[in-house]
């Protein structure tokens, strides 16, 4: 079943903690023994005192007090093995939960953006925290409270075969029962369950994605639409959950019947064979503690198994996002290039997004270190997604894109986007302080470092007018901050990281015209020295530029000088009067 090579799985997750889990295993083992022997030694007693009539004191009692300090032994080391077990699998859980979180937020932030465009960040933090607060608890509950129910029923219930074989036949039929049951109903609520996780997750993403456009969802009046949204789905939740609980109050009410039956059978039964001669007033009392805490464990049992039921799908969802794989591996013995010189070249480059059209056809171009290209085009020509390529955010379906002299699925991830700086069009920030949005560029940069980046990007003096200066905290994305300032502060950070590449995506689109004049002569002096990338709609900011590229339906059209592409009268011409004048010109034939 998939329900069981699940929680298998989630078992295997404790490999790091393997030897405490096996300890943990001896000592239920040891734990369910001694539960095993208590009702063993309660009918010794019983025995002895029934039997006392033929018996001197001294001998009823000599008996007796080696069976009650044996009793007492036991009751000793049961204390001693709970403390041990209970001790040892909270800090085993809390462990593993808390590593299991960190793989799980590590292997996140290294899938690429094919997998992030489809999945809602909302979703994602419900399905790690969720998740694994799930596996916590099973790893808790099995380890401190089941797992000695398991040994009991699996080891020492067919021990009881041997102390009277008739009266073992009754729990045994019990267990059997109550597992044919549990089976069925497992059957029966499994995929239902798996409807109501979807629900969940599907409530988390809404939420987030809500909360994060609080600002289009109040300035378009959506509140009430995004509540119904959101009662829509609680709705859908709760018809989907009401049946699966149904079955598994059925589970519970029918267990503890089963348990009550077999308590009055194992007495009559017991009775019977008592007068028969076949069974002793202390084995009867034997079994019917035997009964009592057997149908206890199988009573804790029934919560156990309806909570894995319940917590299946979102484990499920853990795993499943733990096993998504990039779409951009890095090769076993990937190349570090340490800090490149800055060539890059675009060979015969095509990209498609998976099932897609293609989005770039047959691109190539060469930049060598120090030279800075302009990508322009329309909206959609391709131009961010050749820059996205060369972050390796995805790979080219054909042709090869090199960074001094290698392929990028030569080097190393991290080496790579190491030597890549980028200010984005929208600019992306933590919701921390300044400071830590700035040290993002260089984790070891000085005040002195940082002070000079901003002020190069026009952004020490507004900082300075914060409430509390660098350490004042931007808010989510930055929202306690204008465009402008958050933009003066993306390009402060890439000045701190001081890549030997650079792509400016849009950099100055945010800013005045007045605060641009000074932010281009520090963008200047940071694309000094740097293969710099300029990716721009306003055609102005792309005047000095050594190369432009005209993209134009995911190929290179047109390129050359600034000058030289107006004089040439083609489509750039066409898109810098359309800028001027405001009006399209008719389409040109691409060159």
């Amino acid at each position: 079943m998939d329900f069981v090579r699940l929680y298998l799985r989630v078992l295997r997750v404790l490999a790091p903690d393997r030897w405490v889990a096996l300890g943990l295993c001896i000592a239920n083992v040891a734990l369910a023994g001694l539960q095993f022997l208590e009702p063993v030694l309660f009918g010794r007693v019983v025995d002895v005192l029934t039997h006392a009539a033929g018996m001197s004191r001294e001998a009823v009692w000599a008996e007796s007090l080696a069976l009650l300090a044996l009793w007492g032994a036991v009751g000793l080391s049961g204390i001693g093995a709970n403390v041990a077990v209970a001790l040892l699998s909270d800090r085993m859980a809390h462990r593993n939960r808390l590593a299991a979180m960190s793989r799980y937020f590590q292997h996140v932030l290294a899938l690429p953006l094919s997998f992030h465009g489809d999945v809602q960040s909302g979703r994602l933090m419900k399905v790690m925290l969720v998740g694994t607060d799930h596996m916590f608890a099973l790893w808790l509950s099995f380890f401190r409270e089941h797992l000695n129910t398991f040994v009991a029923v699996l080891v020492l219930l067919p021990l009881t075969l041997f102390l009277n074989w008739r009266l073992a036949l009754l729990l045994i039929a019990l267990v059997v029962v109550f597992s044919v049951l549990v089976a069925f109903v497992i059957r029966r609520t499994d995929e239902a369950q798996s409807a109501v996780e979807r629900y969940h997750s599907q409530l988390a993403g809404n939420a987030q994605d809500a909360l994060s456009n609080i600002v289009v969802v109040q300035s378009f009046s959506r509140m009430a639409t995004e509540a119904r949204i959101f009662g829509d789905i609680v709705r859908m939740v709760l018809d989907r959950q009401f049946p699966v609980l149904n079955w598994w109050a059925v589970v519970s009410v029918m267990t503890r019947a089963a348990s009550t039956i077999t308590v009055i059978a194992i007495f009559v039964l017991g009775t019977v064979l008592h007068l028969d001669g076949k069974a002793t007033v202390g084995e009867i009392v034997t079994f019917m503690g035997f009964a009592t805490l057997l149908i206890g464990k199988l009573e804790g049992a029934v919560g156990f198994v309806s909570r894995l039921v319940f917590h299946a799908p979102a484990i499920s969802e853990f795993f499943e996002v733990m096993d998504a794989r990039s779409t951009v591996p890095e090769k076993p013995g990937a190349l570090d290039v340490g800090r490149a010189r800055g060539a890059v070249a675009f060979e015969n480059v095509s990209f498609a997004y998976p099932g897609g059209p293609r989005i770039l056809q047959g691109v190539s171009f060469e930049a060598p270190p120090g030279r800075t290209l302009a990508l322009v085009g329309q909206t959609g020509a391709g131009k961010s997604t050749a820059m996205a390529l060369l972050q390796r955010m995805w790979d080219p379906v054909e042709g090869r894109i090199t960074l001094d002299g290698h392929d990028l699925r030569d080097i190393t991830l991290e080496s790579l986007r190491r030597n890549i700086g980028v200010v984005f069009q929208e600019s992306m920030l933590f919701n921390r302080t300044i400071r830590d949005n700035l040290l993002v560029g260089k984790p070891d940069a000085t005040q002195e470092e940082l002070e000079e980046a901003c002020r190069m990007a026009e952004a020490h003096d507004f900082i300075l007018r914060q409430p509390r200066g660098y350490d004042t905290m931007v808010g989510e994305r930055g929202a306690s901050l204008s465009g402008g300032q958050r933009q003066r502060l993306a390009i402060a950070r890439a000045l701190l990281k001081n890549p030997p590449v650079l792509i400016l995506d849009e950099a100055t689109s945010a800013l005045d015209a007045a605060t641009e004049a000074r932010v281009q002569r520090a963008l200047r002096a940071l694309m000094a020295g740097r293969t710099t990338f300029i990716i721009a709609h306003r055609l102005s900011t792309v005047r000095d530029a050594d190369e432009i590229l005209v993209f134009e339906g995911g190929r290179i059209v047109e390129r050359g000088g600034f000058e030289a592409l107006v004089h040439q009268g083609g489509r750039f011409a066409e898109l810098v009067r359309t800028q001027l004048t405001g009006q399209a010109l008719p389409a040109q034939p691409a060159h």
